[in-house]
């Protein structure tokens, strides 16, 4: 569940604050209740309360420094003939709570930090594994976001790249078969081999077999390294049962589109100068090939041409667990509905913006699930700019000349 700054402070200045109300609920019950100061030893558990909450040891030193103080106030103040000790015993108690206390505060800052340091390390290790974005590729500007659905983690079982390549912007979305953390080594190879096949491969078709070769070689290796009697995947490996659906995707110097659809959800076209405002659409490739894993792509595989990618217009990539979410009454996130709706609010000065539109769709898609998604998701929007009209490229210039005549300026 996702909660808000403000949520997080008043919960930490309750759990702060939780010891010293305790003590002070337990000294008022000892003052006033004839007889009260028979619960006086409950001040003990302050330093237990402080530990198990905030954990901090300047926490549990200050709320058993308060029960003691409390204790003597009681034991002062209150008229009885218990004797001394009772009172030493209550007092014995406290302090024993509280060294405990403070050793297990002490133990748990140093797991907290060993936590911290191997969340760092994670968190470098995905990001090397799963890239952030190029902001722009070839005046087409990119924005994507990804959400794991296991916990904790930044990658999963989806994945997506773009890279500029010799043959133009070339793209990958994909989803493995599962998700989360169990899914990763597929990744990491499939996005290896893309990355090399792209800038290798004339054709995304050459791109595609590519990818079957390396995923088919990762397939027989995990195999292997589960059965290693087996020379290749027995029908009961896990790893005969692996797919993936991917989409490839060209975009050229003048907007030209290619693509190959292996079994994955269709991109949607986003136009903001539709008769109704802003319209978002599926592209109609024909009929997708099978996923990637269950068919041997042959010889004569091509791309499917699906028009130019006009200026101000925008490709929307997802995988499958955004329009497979279901909210806690089982309806289906209305993709299409949220698609528009988050693609107008984006609108800045007549344009797209890329990454609003992105950050949208996120947000719209963690409230629908409620914060708590059963599936990976992954978002990938190439946005092509709508280029400036000749004045304002020549006002550009002038400007720039004018600038190189300042003082200082060096010139070129």
């Amino acid at each position: 569940m996702i909660r808000t700054r403000a949520s997080i402070r008043v919960r930490g200045l309750a759990v702060f604050l939780l010891p010293g109300v305790w003590v002070a609920g337990v000294l008022a019950v000892a003052l006033l209740v004839p007889g009260g100061v028979h619960c006086v030893s409950a001040v003990a558990v302050a330093p237990a309360i402080a530990c198990a909450g905030s954990g901090r040891r300047r926490c549990v030193a200050m709320s058993g420094a308060l029960g003691l103080v409390a204790l003597a106030v009681a034991v002062a103040v209150a008229d009885d003939d218990e004797g001394l000790a009772p009172r030493s015993g209550t007092a014995v108690t406290t302090l024993a709570v509280v060294i405990l206390c403070l050793w297990l505060a002490d133990r748990k800052a140093r797991l907290t930090a060993e936590l911290h340091r191997a969340r760092e390390i994670a968190l470098a290790a995905q990001q090397v594994l799963l890239r952030p974005l190029p902001r722009r590729v070839n005046g087409v500007v990119v924005a994507g976001d990804y959400l794991s659905a296991s916990r904790g983690a930044h990658v999963g079982g989806d994945l997506y790249e773009v890279l500029a390549t010799p043959y133009g912007l070339r793209a990958v979305i994909g989803d493995v078969r599962g998700h989360g953390l169990a899914a990763i080594g597929t990744v990491a190879t499939l996005l290896g081999g893309f990355r090399e096949a792209a800038h290798d491969e004339p054709e995304l078709g050459g791109v595609l077999r590519r990818l079957d070769r390396t995923f088919a070689r990762h397939l027989r290796e995990r195999a292997q390294a589960e059965h290693p009697a087996v020379a290749s995947a027995p029908p009961e490996s896990p790893a005969a049962e692996e797919f993936v659906t991917l989409l490839l995707l060209q975009l050229g110097e003048d907007g030209g589109t290619q693509l190959i659809n292996c079994g994955h959800p269709p991109p949607y076209r986003i136009s903001a100068d539709c008769p109704g405002g802003v319209c978002a659409a599926q592209i109609g490739a024909g009929e997708p090939l099978p996923p990637l894993g269950l068919f041997e792509p042959g010889e004569d595989l091509t791309a499917v041409r699906c028009g130019p990618l006009l200026p101000g217009q925008a490709l929307f990539c997802h995988t499958d667990g955004v329009a497979d979410a279901r909210n806690a009454a089982g309806v289906f996130f209305p993709l299409t509905t949220e698609l528009e709706a988050a693609a107008r609010a984006s609108v800045r000065s007549g344009s797209l913006c890329a990454r609003v539109l992105v950050q949208s769709m996120s947000a719209r898609f963690l409230r629908h699930s409620k914060g708590r998604p059963t599936d990976d998701m992954a978002l990938l929007l190439l946005h092509r700019d709508a280029p400036r009209v000749p004045a304002q490229i020549a006002q550009a210039a002038h400007v720039r000349k004018a600038v190189r005549r300042l003082p200082g300026v060096p010139r070129r």
